[in-house]
């Protein structure tokens, strides 16, 4: 097996970090060398945010070469658009149906883009799309939209359920471990 090389996309106070965190420790427990980077420097809420994950048997660096994405788990849509240049032909996107808009949108220095899902279609990749806040809400907890993001991601990586759900009772508070179990599980269903 070579290296897979996933990439996290979105907007400060969306739980990226946390993400990113999980799917290394599955990859890492699962037996794979790992390897991730965060640019988290924009964070404060609403601000552009991206991480990164290499694993596979062996793994050199922590950065992904240009053109190299295999998945990218796209948390809001703009923020998936600017990141989808990142990724080869033919990749895979994550897509949650959520826009925030961005500060110059706010102050109408720019337009937010249309039909973003559509665009990535047409650019040759395979976009795989849902609506991670509503089936969040519907479970009663709004914060755990990234954690059905990552059920969903889950289906296109090669780690057990139970590594999933071990790593997510280990890195979620105790009081949410089940909720975000039933976040995970209807990620993997959408």
């Amino acid at each position: 097996m070579g290296v897979t090389n996933i990439y996290m996309a979105g907007v400060g106070g969306q739980g990226l970090v946390l993400t990113t965190e999980i799917v290394v420790e599955v990859a890492f427990l699962e037996g794979y060398e790992v390897k991730s980077n965060d640019v988290i420097g924009l964070s404060q809420r609403g601000g552009k945010v991206w991480g990164s994950v290499r694993f596979g048997e062996k793994v050199y660096s922590a950065l992904i070469p240009e053109g190299e994405g295999d998945l990218l788990l796209a948390m809001e849509e703009l923020e998936g658009l600017r990141l989808s240049s990142a990724l080869k032909k033919g990749a895979k996107i994550i897509f949650n149906e959520e826009i925030i808009f961005p500060n110059r949108v706010l102050i109408e220095k720019d337009e937010y883009p249309e039909n973003i899902e559509e665009k990535l279609v047409k650019k040759g990749y395979e976009v795989i799309s849902l609506n991670a806040q509503e089936l969040a809400k519907d479970l009663g907890n709004i914060k755990t939209a990234n954690i059905v993001l990552l059920g969903k991601l889950s289906k296109y990586l090669p780690f057990k359920e139970e590594t999933w759900l071990k790593v997510i009772e280990n890195k979620v508070p105790a009081k949410t471990v089940q909720v975000n179990f039933s976040a995970f599980k209807a990620g993997r269903q959408a």
